[in-house]
């Protein structure tokens, strides 16, 4: 008997439809005649769910004791016994009670197959155990129920049931997933918009990878050759040279055209170890694809066009990116190239990119790199073949071939003279060339062994050949230099460039520059000088570094920078060639404080207009919200002081009730704008302390009565690090907002819960809600939104409830509420996880 075929519904989070499709798949077999059973099916009493079970045989569940209470979980044995085609076991990564047949579902499934049977089975993208820890960042809760991914992936067939966040939240508002009582706490924490995003594209790209380990099985096993251009992968040769840092981006940006576009770069090294690539090239180009969300690739094949084009059929590629060849044109007589033989047998289904760059057709060489001329052992090769390579040839000539000719022997010795010139530069050459004319005088001219030439015509033939040696030791040495200046001019110009980009970008890190700076000329530290005028002393704008001077006189190196600014380096002496990019550095460094200064000035302008609105505000809020209830109490206390009337005491109640309203709305009236005036003036430093919210919300709810608020605030809550005072001032403005916009007889319910390190506190209420473009503007100072009445108050609350709230480490947001209204969430930070975050506030400030 063989094994059973496992078939796996896969969801991104609870009520997208997996164990529907899987009784869908039930009925659907049953009605061919399959022999289909439930072996365990949790409906979770969801309507539709549970009438999906009728019709279909169900497996008895076996009943566990445990700890005084009595589960029931799948009874292997008894589907062992019923032996059906097919069993449905529904929540695959679910544990079993203690005392069960197995530890995990997981593990009685695979019993199932190796009896043979079929399972269709459900399990949703967060219970896959590679996946926790990503999941546990995404939502902030740990699942401990887990199922391998090897499990998983033995699958014979993964069907992903999906569903969009909206659609999803839609269903739950409705009814559909969870019990009402359960749904505003799932909507307002596990199943959030962002996180049911994140959980979704978790699930397709686990699907993806699947369906790609399926394509590769299923090309080895009929041996197909031909790529399945399915979605673009994108194949970048690398060479180890520079210009792989062009055709990496260049491929990048091939890759954003299409959805799903995959980079990935390949080196291909021969087999015997030798290459001419650079190591550190090489990883730069790593860095660089890694960072564009690619691959890096390191494969041995001694036909690189071969090995590159197995490589990208075996990878399923559908592009291949390669740049113009390096080589010289005359080299492309004797083989093509890479890059041709590539194109050439691609065949119909890889297109190849030959890409053009700086380094095409200029030799295969590396750069020479930033300072490097002829190194200390091309210098010593060059010595010894210009001084013993001579006197070596002059011997063997004199004893070999004595009668060879002057003019042989002089371009024998000037072969000499001309490998040294190649390898050690100008000096060796020139000492190679005197050497070999004294031996060539010495050895082959007449009269010979001595140091005297007959022959006028042996004198000409021998200072021409003193001047051709010359000739070509000065133009190698001269291509030296152009060499190293060459290098040196790029990474000046490299530098240049990143001042330059960072002026675009605006880039303001004062300290950033300066440790580029010194990092770049390998100094101790940077400091940056400023005074107001000749005869004040120097200050100290901003400093990188250690063994920082204070004035320029003190430093090894410095740049004055105008008249009250210098640049002041300390470690080493630097060249007067470096002088040129210091200026730059220097030039740049005062660009940007000065650009720091402009901004901190255009803040606090920013900071007084505000300042002038609000005052603006505030005379007109005066003008009509506070003289309102002044009017009322005036009006009711001169009617009891009235000598004409004779009032019951019915309505001296009504008037005296009248005044106390009024004097109510007076005091919170001016309460708030108390506070705003606090919070504009950073007067408010917030005492932060570790606190429970089910000692501080039940205070805050003293001004609604008592009968508009659902309070739901677990104990077990973590302890949250705030201003008691402050959060209680915050929550109490925005549950009078709130129940003030509530229809009635629809209590604002106020509940509570920890997400990974935070705590949020939600008020919801089922009013007329708000737009999204209005969301910003509620927290504004004196606004009023839609048709509230002008004597509702100023528009302070949601200002002042925000500014608390910011004070103490968190945030306010306001959401809609699911099936219509508005909620408000309070995020605080869980005490023990850190300072909060402090508002910009003087430290000179007192509560």
């Amino acid at each position: 008997m063989g094994r059973g075929k496992l078939r796996i519904y896969l969801g991104a989070a609870p009520g997208v439809g997996k164990t529907y499709a899987m009784l869908s798949e039930a009925h659907r077999r049953v009605e061919r005649g399959t022999d289909c059973v439930v072996g365990f099916v949790e409906h979770h009493s969801r309507t539709r769910t549970e009438v999906m079970l009728h019709g279909l045989e169900l497996i008895e569940r076996r009943q566990l004791a445990y700890r005084g209470s009595t589960f029931t979980e799948m009874d292997v044995d008894a589907i062992l016994a019923r032996r059906p085609a097919v069993a449905l076991v529904d929540e695959l990564a679910h544990t079993n009670v203690p005392g069960s047949r197995n530890a995990k579902r997981w593990q009685d499934v695979e019993e199932l197959l190796q009896a043979g049977i079929d399972v269709v089975s459900t399990v949703n993208i967060q219970h896959l155990e590679s996946l926790g820890d990503v999941v546990e960042t995404i939502t902030g809760v740990r699942q401990r129920e887990t199922v391998p991914d090897e499990v998983a992936r033995r699958a014979d067939q993964i069907e992903l049931v999906d569903m969009s966040p909206q659609a999803l939240r839609r269903r739950m508002a409705h009814g559909n997933v969870y019990k009402p009582d359960k749904v505003d706490a799932a909507l307002s924490n596990y199943f959030r918009p962002g996180n049911l995003t994140a959980l979704r594209e978790l699930a397709l790209l686990w699907v993806a990878d699947r369906v790609d380990e399926y394509l590769q099985e299923y090309r080895g096993e009929h041996n197909i050759r031909s790529t399945c251009q399915a979605r673009e992968r994108i194949v970048v040769g690398l060479t180890g040279g520079p210009e792989g840092r062009t055709l990496i981006r260049r491929a990048a940006r091939l890759a954003e055209k299409g959805a799903g576009g995959e980079v990935l770069a390949v080196y291909i090294a021969r087999s015997d170890g030798l290459t001419s690539a650079s190591p550190k090239e090489l990883a730069v180009q790593r860095t660089l694809v890694e960072g564009l969300g690619g691959t890096f690739h390191h494969v041995i094949g001694d036909d690189v066009p071969d090995a590159l084009l197995e490589f990208a059929r075996g990878v399923n590629a559908t592009q291949i990116v390669l740049g113009v060849s390096r080589r010289r044109s005359w080299q492309s007589v004797f083989s093509p190239g890479v890059s041709a033989t590539v194109a050439r047998e691609s065949g119909p289904d890889l297109d190849v990119h030959i890409v053009t760059h700086d380094e095409a057709a200029k030799g295969r060489g590396l750069p020479v790199a930033r300072g490097a001329r002829l190194g200390r052992s091309r210098i010593i090769w060059g010595w010894v073949t210009g001084i013993a390579g001579p006197a070596l040839l002059a011997v063997l000539l004199s004893q070999l071939v004595p009668e060879l000719g002057l003019a042989n022997d002089m371009l024998l010795f000037l072969t000499f003279t001309v490998a040294a010139a190649l390898l050690g530069g100008l000096l060796p050459a020139l000492a190679s060339a005197a050497f070999g004319s004294l031996l060539l005088n010495y050895y082959f001219t007449p009269p010979v062994h001595k140091l005297t030439i007959a022959d006028p015509k042996n004198i000409v033939a021998i200072a021409i050949f003193v001047g051709v040696a010359v000739s070509v030791a000065s133009v190698v040495d001269l291509a030296a230099r152009r060499t190293h200046q060459a290098a040196r001019l790029r990474a000046e110009s490299e530098i240049l460039s990143f001042l330059a980009g960072s002026v675009l970008r605006g880039e303001d890190s004062l300290d950033a520059l300066l440790e580029r700076l010194r990092e770049t000329f390998a100094m101790q530290s940077v400091v940056l000088l400023e005074r107001t005028s000749e005869v004040d002393p120097w200050t100290t704008a901003a400093a990188v570094g250690t063994g920082t001077v204070v004035r320029p006189e003190d430093a090894d190196v410095d740049l004055p920078i105008g008249d009250t600014m210098a640049l002041a380096l300390t470690g080493r002496v630097l060249p007067a060639e470096d002088r040129r990019v210091l200026g730059a550095f220097a030039a740049q460094a005062a660009v940007v404080l000065d650009r720091q200064r402009l901004v901190d000035e255009a803040e606090k302008s920013r900071e007084l207009a505000e300042a002038n609105r609000i005052r603006t505000a505030l005379l007109a809020a005066v003008s009509h919200d506070l003289r309102t209830p002044l009017a009322g109490i005036k009006a009711s206390v001169t009617s009891l002081r009235s000598d004409d009337v004779e009032w019951s005491e019915e309505d001296r109640a009504d008037l005296l009730e009248g005044i106390e309203d009024g004097a109510d709305r007076l005091a919170a009236l001016i309460g708030n704008l108390l506070d705003m005036s606090r919070l504009n003036t950073g007067t408010v430093v917030p005492l932060i302390r570790e606190t429970d919210l089910d000692e501080v919300v039940p205070m805050a709810l003293g001004g609604v009565p008592e009968e508009s608020v659902d309070l739901d605030i677990p104990e077990t809550l973590p302890m949250v690090a705030v201003d008691r005072g402050l959060l209680e001032r915050a929550v109490a403005n925005i549950v009078e907002n709130t129940v003030k916009y509530s229809p009635t007889g629809q209590p604002v319910h106020v509940s509570a819960s920890a997400l990974a390190s935070r705590v949020e506190l939600r008020v919801v209420d089922r009013g007329p809600g708000v737009p999204d473009e209005a969301k910003n503007r509620i927290f504004e100072p004196f606004q009023h939104h839609g048709d509230a009445p002008r004597g509702s108050g100023v528009g302070l609350g949601l200002a002042v409830a925000r500014g608390f709230t910011e004070a103490i480490g968190g945030t306010l947001t306001a959401e809609d509420t699911p099936g219509g209204g508005l909620t408000m969430v309070i995020t605080l930070p869980i005490a023990g996880e850190g300072p909060p975050v402090s508002p910009q506030l003087p430290t000179s400030a007192v509560t």
